[in-house]
Formats: C-alpha cells, sequence, structure tokens
C-alpha cells in the first residue's frame, strides 16, 4: 500500500512513505554511493522510524519527507520534502528544512532540481514559513551547487558540527531562502 499523494510534478509524484516503501529505500537509496554525505547507508530500523516520522509530521502539519516516484514507470528515484530542523546540536530547531536524495541511476537527470522547485512552492503558497533551509557538507559539492542553483543563500551563523558524521562532512552547513527571495528568482 502506498501513501497519499502530497504533489506531482511533469515527471514526478511525491507521495507519503507507505507500506512497502522501507524494502524500496533500502535496495536503492540506502548505498554506500548514495549516502556518502549522509553517515553512510542506515540499518531497516532506522529507515522505518524515519518513515513513521514523516507520516506522523505529514499528519499534523501537512507535510513531510515523501518518496519520490517517476509517473511513467512508478520507479522509486528519492525522497524529496519537508521536515522541521531537528538536530539538537543545530543552531535553529524547528525551522521549516527541504531535502532531497536521489538513486544514483538517476542522478543528473533533473529530478532533484524538479522535485525541490514543487516543494518550495507548495510551502511557500500553504505553509508560509519566513524562510526554509537546507544542510548539507563542502564536501557534498552537488547539493550546495543545487542550493544555489535554487537562490538559496550560504548562512555560515547556522553552521554546526555533528560527531554523527564523518571529518570530511564537517561542519554541517546551511542555506537559506525566503518568500521573498523564491518569488524573485530568476
Amino acid at each position: 500500500m502506498t501513501g497519499p499523494i502530497l504533489l506531482e510534478t511533469d515527471r514526478l509524484v511525491l507521495r507519503v512513505p507507505g507500506e512497502g516503501d522501507v524494502e524500496r529505500q533500502m535496495a536503492c537509496l540506502n548505498t554506500p554511493t548514495v549516502m556518502k554525505h549522509l553517515g553512510g547507508p542506515r540499518p531497516r530500523a532506522f529507515i522505518a522510524e524515519k518513515h513513521a516520522r514523516a507520516r506522523a509530521l505529514h499528519a499534523a502539519e501537512g507535510f513531510c519527507f515523501c518518496m519520490l516516484e517517476e509517473r511513467e514507470s512508478g520507479a522509486l528515484v528519492g525522497h524529496a520534502g519537508l521536515k522541521r530542523v531537528d538536530n539538537p546540536l543545530a543552531r535553529n530547531p524547528g525551522d521549516m528544512e527541504v531535502g532531497w536524495l536521489i538513486r544514483e541511476d538517476r542522478w543528473r537527470r533533473g529530478y532533484a532540481w524538479e522535485a525541490v522547485v514543487a516543494v518550495l512552492d507548495f510551502a511557500f503558497a500553504r505553509i508560509d514559513p519566513p524562510a526554509i533551509v537546507a544542510l548539507t557538507s563542502f564536501a557534498n559539492r552537488g547539493s550546495w551547487r543545487l542550493m544555489e542553483k535554487l537562490g538559496m543563500e550560504r548562512r555560515p551563523d547556522l553552521d554546526f558540527t555533528d560527531p554523527n558524521f564523518a571529518p570530511e562532512d564537517n561542519p554541517t552547513i546551511l542555506y537559506s531562502i525566503t518568500r521573498k527571495q523564491w518569488e524573485s528568482r530568476t
């Protein structure tokens, strides 16, 4: 059983995680290459808990990190969505955070861009946060380059060191975008 659809784009469906999604994520997203800058592959129980938190957040606030599927094939290509900053070391707990993860064989097809644009449009239209942040590391060049392409600005005042990540993925760096910046992007 799949979860309810939250958003759709030309090529993608973003839906709440449902039954069976843990195994799908374990198979194509929880790989050493995809998880390289996110602490490495995670145990099944970690992924299951993450999905449970996503469903609870969707029920409570109407958003979450969604499963990202190709419309035509139904293949799981990643996840993308919103959550609250929940790292206890972060300097901005509770802020709205956008995030994404794309499986390796779908990299460089524009899926992350397409999904995140839809998520940010949704967030600013329906939730109206003062700003939305994204977290990454300097080593994850693809991630922060996408943040910059989206019009997000680097926020060194919100950086923090997370001992759960390797030295090369520290500090955690943040980018941010306001509604005004989002609406005025070129």
